[in-house]
């Protein structure tokens, strides 16, 4: 859009005038001239925002062509004659000001227009800058008046100005490609007490794309990069203001936090993780038939039966997640409506069964009395397996599944994956469904760690390794109640939250097998004699009680 407000301007300039529009001279964007500010070279140059569009073009200097845009702002406070400036590509005010002014002061960032003074009374732009009347205090010189440059480039769709933290291609990107540009002449102007404001107004952003308020910072790397040092973020509802303690160039940048390769990344990850859960799971479920087999026990103990049943259930979300990631774009719109609803049955019935973990976890460490229920296995099974059904066949009836695609600020899709198509189903049956099992969870588990850690202090003193073993079991019992599913609550933090999340969520698997694994496959007597009178010996036996 960027490219099209500047090439109709150019054609209306041209009809007014009965000439053609002006593009870049031949050769202008490689040899730059870089003491050369005069309208019609300023102009010229300005045309390389659109000219210079591929990495490695050899007809451009990019370095150069950026030095000069730098250099344009020191050049206009110098050029006492000069006002403003009204090119397609470049807007620009250039004032005298007193340092002793009492109040702030406010410019206008309309798009095509130059900068200009907003007085007091006057209605406030959704575009604008705030310089603080600090601020004229502090400018060099000690002299009773200074002069402030406010300029606007349309950068365009170009490599100019993006450097190497804007890849082209991940979908990050400049908002409205545009670089406001604050200056009071060559001397530095860093450290400001009381920052700068600079609003940019847009549309609410969706989740996929990360705002961060950013300046050019000419000595990074080889060539410049924007950098946010100095600069802090805040999204409101009708855009995002931008307070920076310094004066240079500055731009909104958009980045998606799944980009492609980011997407592709998690992806893979996912994969790798739920694949090696999956092999745990089924080693854990062969481990409880080999004991079922082998222990009496084992064919009337609950707790044993529970983990399987959370095991059977997270094995089976993977095997339907690795499905429905490896065929999401193929087959009908019905087959993408059956994967997707196979795959939220699962998911529901993971979460359930790890409900279900923490009321048992509940019954046994909690409330310890009264906790006899008749049929209590077979009145759980219903519940975890029967409930996600009815919320599937309720969220089916509504026509709620369909391709669910992730794009990037091109709009460019990063993933797809046969899911919700309608966002308040997917908030309501799957969002408001973990989140009340997770709480439960949380609640239940924090409740076992403060009796375990009480008991423990009150039978076996502090010793090292019992501080250890303690640690271990509520780690242990943590991965039954879910808590590593928690950190989704933490992905809009950033992109390593993301990262963290993936890798250990998907392993989960591998975490039930260990825990299953150190509490059944030792022998009792060995277990009972080694850990006997200790809190955690006792939640451990606990977990191997039986609802007879």
């Amino acid at each position: 859009m960027a490219i099209v407000r500047v090439v109709g301007a150019l054609v209306l300039l041209s009809l007014a005038s009965g000439q053609k529009p002006t593009e870049a001279p031949r050769g202008i964007c490689l040899h730059i001239k870089s003491n050369q500010y005069d309208p019609y070279h300023v102009n010229d140059v300005a045309g390389c925002f659109t000219k210079c569009k591929r990495l490695g073009d050899n007809t451009c200097d990019v370095d150069n062509l950026q030095r000069y845009w730098l250099q344009y702002e020191v050049y206009l406070v110098g050029n006492n004659a000069l006002e403003t400036v009204d090119m397609p590509s470049v807007k620009a005010l250039v004032q005298n000001f007193s340092t002793d002014i009492s109040e702030d002061l406010l410019f206008s960032l309309e798009p095509s227009q130059i900068p200009r003074q907003v007085m007091k009374g006057e209605d406030q732009p959704p575009d604008r800058v705030r310089l603080p009347k600090s601020l004229f205090q502090v400018l060099p010189g000690n002299k009773s008046m200074v002069r402030l440059a406010i300029t606007v480039l349309d950068i365009g769709e170009g490599n100019v100005f993006k450097g190497p933290r804007l890849s082209q291609d991940d979908g990050s990107s400049v908002l409205n490609n545009r670089m406001v540009g604050l200056s009071a002449g060559p001397t530095p102007v860093t450290g400001l007490s009381e920052p700068v404001e600079i609003i940019f107004s847009h549309q609410h952003q969706s989740a996929n794309v990360i705002l961060t308020c950013v300046f050019w910072d000419g000595a990074k790397g080889t060539t410049g990069d924007w950098a946010s040092r100095g600069c802090s973020t805040e999204l409101t509802a009708k855009g995002t203001i931008c307070r920076c303690d310094h004066l240079t160039f500055f731009a909104l940048l958009l980045r998606p936090t799944l980009d492609l390769a980011t997407a592709q990344a998690l992806t893979r990850i996912s994969q790798a993780g739920c694949g090696t859960s999956m092999i745990f799971l089924a080693f854990t479920m062969v481990l409880y038939i080999v004991l079922r087999l082998s222990l009496q026990r084992f064919k009337s103990e609950d707790a044993p039966k529970i983990h399987v049943s959370l095991s059977i259930s997270l094995f089976l979300l993977n095997l339907s997640f690795l499905i429905n990631v490896g065929s999401s774009s193929q087959g009908s719109t019905a087959s993408c409506r059956a994967r997707a609803a196979v795959f939220h049955y699962f998911l529901l019935c993971a979460f359930t069964w790890m409900g279900l973990e923490a009321f048992h976890l509940y019954l046994l460490a909690i409330r310890v009395l009264n906790t006899y229920f008749g049929h209590y296995f077979l009145k759980l099974s219903l519940l975890g397996w029967g409930l996600p059904a009815l919320v599937v066949i309720g969220t089916g009836s509504s026509n709620s599944y369909g391709l669910y695609t992730i794009r990037d600020q091109e709009n460019r899709t990063s993933l797809e994956l046969c899911w919700f198509q309608k966002e308040p189903a997917l908030y309501a049956t799957v969002h408001s469904y973990f989140l009340f099992t997770f709480l439960f969870g949380a609640v239940v588990l924090a409740l076992v760690a403060w009796k375990i850690c009480t008991v423990t202090s009150a039978t076996a003193g502090k010793g090292q390794g019992q501080t250890w073993k303690t640690v271990l079991t509520v780690l242990g019992l943590s991965s039954l109640v879910g808590m590593t599913w928690g950190l989704s609550i933490l992905t809009p933090l950033g992109l390593s939250t993301i990262y963290i999340f993936a890798l250990f969520n998907s392993l989960q698997g591998v975490f039930l097998f260990c825990w299953f694994t150190i509490l059944y496959f030792p022998s009792q007597r060995a277990t009972s004699s080694s850990s006997s009178g200790t809190g955690t010996a006792r939640l451990d036996q606990a977990h191997s009680m039986s609802h007879e």
